[in-house]
């Protein structure tokens, strides 16, 4: 549960807070733990000195907010539920069956005069009863599609930031450059003739342009950060918004379970839900939509370098925040570096061929090679391998996620840590060799991804592995690159139909195909989008080049 977009000056309710703080310091801070012998809420500062239960409380708890449908409902939320939304003061005690709203008595009055059935609240919770199951599965859903809507503001956010600030670097670099030029020609054309007397002028005028630039860097950077803050001041307001109605929400979504033995309650929280999940629904419709994407250009790069020996077959593409691209080139045992304009600048030969490529963070990547996983950073255009770490099987897949690694073994998906250490066994099919071939993690990591080679499929996983969609479609044959974008768009390659497709996230339906082999797709095997760019880059197996496709 995100909370930090919250202001503490915001008009949102702190459901639980910090008991010690509250009381012996009079400040609300949220809550992280909740313990049931002493019946206290604790902030993670407090929590250190809560030592009356020993060790056991620390490694056993249950009360973390991993745990928070075990604590008990709070008052401020049981209040809450009873007050209106519209007018924060007023308590609710009626329901209009005509509009489906909760009133209290000025929204009677003001609002509902005319209407036929208002009811009060003990008679309208009377005998009513709600799908909570259904209830639960769509604000999960909602809230999957926020929280996503809420990392693809704060991706672009990032996005931003780095791609200013490397353009600032080279701005300024290149203002270095030619004055260092200049000055050079100043001390050449005047030292066979008066050298000793220029010596000081040069000294002066070197001392001078020093500070001219200092003073250049200062204002380049203050006019670039305030370009970026203008940029990023409407992305903040949504991801704010989002984290917002989450909040709310979920709350909700955590307090229905608790109030099932009070009628009233339980109906005002099912409404308020319902509302809630409504608003946050047109707040998505407006801000985040189940964007399809639209092909308005295209071009073709060459990724081939002098020192291969073999036709390059790009089985992994990675987009970095500042624009650069790194591609695995298989045949060649390579990783290459391409620049903003997809040139290569750099290269490191791995020990095996890479099928797979996943970024870690915006300056280092994990590549699968063959029973290891590859760690390689990028410093000023230039790569360098770090650590390894070994694998107990081959590795044809490889994703990062919120922490953890996905890798797939061809018949296996499996969860581990970022140090290498197992988590656990998701899914498996051993009826062929490739059934778990590529995957792929929505930004929020509730849904998993799975391109099976030989059974011409793309499944769709919960985060615990078990199988929610199946996908199949004649124009994915031998299903191969998968990919998700920052917004949760799901793409995907068909090697033997020559398609990059786009698929609904729930992962049960074609919404466009994007490329065809009119496209120059052939055999396609990796996918990545390029929020710097708004493209598409696609690799493909026995071909020098990539393509790229630029969207909106």
């Amino acid at each position: 549960m995100a909370t930090s977009g919250i202001s503490k000056n915001s008009d949102v309710v702190m459901y639980y807070c910090c008991t010690i703080c509250k009381t012996e310091r009079s400040v609300e801070i949220h809550a992280d733990f909740y313990c049931e012998k002493c019946l206290k809420y604790f902030c993670r500062t407090c929590i250190n000195s809560h030592r009356q239960h020993g060790r056991w409380f620390y490694k056993k708890s249950p009360y973390g907010k991993d745990k928070i449908r075990k604590w008990p409902l709070s008052k401020k939320m049981e209040t809450s539920l009873l007050i209106c939304i519209i007018h924060k003061r007023e308590k609710l005690t009626m329901f209009c069956p005509d509009h489906n709203h909760l009133c209290c008595s000025k929204c009677v009055e003001l609002n509902h005069r005319r209407c036929l059935q208002v009811t009060p609240l003990p008679q309208a919770a009377s005998g009513k009863s709600t799908n909570f199951k259904n209830l639960s599965v769509s604000t999960e859903n909602t809230l999957s599609k926020m929280k996503q809507c809420q990392t693809y503001q704060e991706n672009i956010m990032m996005s931003l930031k780095v791609s200013y600030k490397e353009h600032e670097r080279l701005i300024v670099d290149g203002l270095r450059v030619n004055i260092i030029s200049y000055l050079r020609e100043c001390e050449t054309s005047t030292v066979n003739t008066t050298h000793e007397h220029m010596q000081y002028p040069i000294s002066e005028m070197r001392e001078g342009i020093k500070n001219l630039l200092a003073d250049f860097e200062k204002s380049t950077i203050k006019e670039k950060k305030e370009e970026l803050n203008l940029k990023q001041a409407p992305l903040k307001v949504v991801r704010n918004s989002c984290i917002r109605l989450h909040y709310e929400l979920f709350h909700l979504h955590v307090a229905i379970p608790k109030v099932l033995g009070k009628p009233e309650l339980s109906f005002i929280a099912s409404k308020k839900c319902l509302e809630n999940i409504q608003q946050s629904d047109i707040f998505l419709k407006e801000n985040f939509p189940n964007h399809v994407f639209t092909v308005n250009g295209k071009s073709v790069h060459n990724v081939k370098m002098p020192s291969d020996s073999y036709i390059c077959s790009i089985t992994a593409v990675c987009a970095l925040p500042n624009g650069q691209v790194l591609v695995a080139d298989r045949f060649n045992k390579k990783v290459k570096l391409l620049s903003q304009q997809y040139r290569v600048v750099s290269h490191l030969d791995v020990r095996d061929e890479p099928p797979d490529m996943c970024l870690i963070t915006p300056t280092e990547v994990a590549v699968a090679v063959h029973d290891e996983v590859q760690f390689i950073t990028v410093s000023q255009s230039q790569l360098a391998k770090s650590r390894k770490l070994k694998l107990q099987h081959e590795c044809t897949s490889i994703v990062q996620n919120q922490g953890n690694l996905y890798i797939c073994s061809g018949t296996a998906l499996y969860k581990f840590t970022l140090s290498g250490k197992l988590v656990s066994w998701l899914y498996g099919d051993t009826s062929a060799d490739l059934t778990v071939y590529k995957c792929a993690v929505s930004p929020t990591g509730d849904r998993l991804y799975i391109t099976s080679w030989d059974q011409h499929k793309l499944l769709t996983l919960a985060r615990d592995g078990t199988l929610l969609a199946t996908y199949s479609d004649l124009a994915l044959g031998w299903p191969t690159g998968l990919h998700v974008t920052p917004a949760g768009q799901v793409l995907v390659c068909g090697y033997l139909s020559d398609t990059v497709l786009q698929v609904g996230w729930e992962g049960e339906s074609k919404l466009a195909t994007l490329a065809t082999q009119k496209d120059g797709m052939r055999y396609p095997v990796s996918v990545c989008f390029s929020s710097s760019s708004s493209s598409i880059i696609v690799g493909l197996m026995g071909s020098d080049h990539i393509r790229v496709f630029r969207v909106e």
